[in-house]
């Protein structure tokens, strides 16, 4: 036997033993993923930024499920998915949803091409609209009122990170219960 045929046999055992015990110790490490509500709800994928709507039905996260970072809508009580038409587009970004008391309105932020802006989907009308078109400040944090006439949020705009309030009017349509009367803001205007 010369040296190095010596040296690879002394070596061997010491190598496969050392695989072994190496695969042991990586199989022992596995954990058991925990459930966390329905079985269907979570996924591989990255599921993150989650907002409840105020009547507690409805579930808005942000997941790279589709290979970007788009709004999930997930309905509790019926343990089942929403996808609303017109909610995502591929070639955006979407972080931080925000929902109004039925999930009527969902507010978010959606970057296209690196640029954060606030947008506000409604779901009966399946329509997106650009709240903060015209805005040369970085904005951030959106949250929609219960009601979805007002959304809040951080604007850099006065060089540091300031909230702003931004009243959509009263004559919006708004996320109210079923059955709840609303006054007509006309009936007190003089004629």
């Amino acid at each position: 036997m010369t040296r190095s045929t010596s040296i690879v046999h002394f070596l061997r055992p010491i190598t496969w033993g050392a695989a072994g015990i190496l695969i042991g110790l990586l199989a022992s490490c596995g954990i058991a993923p925990r459930q966390v509500g329905p079985a269907t709800l979570n996924s591989r994928y990255n599921d993150e930024q989650p907002a409840l709507s105020g009547d507690g039905r409805w579930l808005a996260f942000v997941s790279n499920r589709n290979g970007s970072n788009q709004i999930v809508l997930y309905n509790l009580q019926e343990k089942r998915y929403d996808n609303p038409s017109g909610l995502n587009r591929s070639d955006v970004v979407a972080e931080s949803p925000s929902l109004s008391r039925t999930a009527r309105y969902i507010v978010y932020i959606a970057s296209l091409q690196g640029r954060p802006d606030i947008v506000l989907y409604d779901r009966i009308t399946r329509r997106s609209e650009l709240v903060t078109q015209g805005y040369r400040s970085w904005v951030r944090n959106p949250q929609i009122s219960p009601d979805g006439r007002y959304i809040v949020f951080e604007t850099s705009r006065r060089g540091q990170w300031d909230i702003e309030v931004l009243d959509r009017g009263p004559l919006i349509e708004l996320d109210i219960p079923d059955g709840t009367p609303v006054e007509n803001p006309q009936k007190n205007l003089p004629t």
